[in-house]
């Protein structure tokens, strides 16, 4: 198994800083716009997208939300085993609001569409977009582009793009793993 690391540390920070900058160019104070973290691994990313906005932005409230999708996906009657759903912690309305969902790898777009679907539940947003840490360009299964990228990377289907935070109680890296040709 061959890794490769696509960042790590100082320039998942760069990256996460020039993300929060991007964002206020297009948001400003937040005011009608709220984050949604999609779980189970972009609510990671969305915690520190959060924190970085607050800081910079002098502790204005910025609406912070994770949503589940388990039983939204396509795929989770396919799994073996019982399927164990995360909870969703979205303690506001979206309707009329701008909606930033936020994940850490878009691959396939499937994770997206089944966000989209579950979002619904919380009313009908004016506006959604979408925010990755790492995008894997050329594997869509569904027509989804975001509007804010962290990083871009061409990797083949066999390929795993794989994120731990330091939040985790790892560190904070993003790796391209491959397995060996034999």
């Amino acid at each position: 198994m061959q890794k490769k690391t696509l960042l790590d540390g100082q320039k998942i920070q760069i990256t996460i800083k020039r993300l929060c900058h991007q964002l206020i160019e297009n948001h400003d104070d937040f005011a009608n716009t709220v984050l949604i973290g999609i779980q189970p691994r972009g609510i990671f990313l969305a915690d520190r997208i959060h924190q970085d906005l607050q800081q910079i932005l002098k502790n204005k409230k910025i609406l912070k939300g994770n949503l589940d999708i388990t039983f939204f996906r396509d795929d989770f009657r396919r799994k073996d085993g019982l399927v164990t759903a995360s909870s969703n912690s979205i303690d506001f309305i979206i309707e009329g609001k701008k909606v930033i969902l936020i994940d850490d790898v878009l691959w396939t777009g499937r994770t997206i569409r089944a966000a989209l679907d579950a979002l619904l539940a919380y009313g009908r947003p004016e506006k959604v977009e979408l925010l990755v840490l790492i995008d894997r360009r050329f594997s869509r299964h569904l027509p989804i582009e975001p509007d804010y990228i962290g990083h871009q990377v061409d990797s083949l289907n066999s390929q795993q793009v794989k994120v731990t935070w330091a939040s985790e109680g790892s560190e904070d890296k993003v790796i391209l793993i491959s397995e060996n040709n034999k």
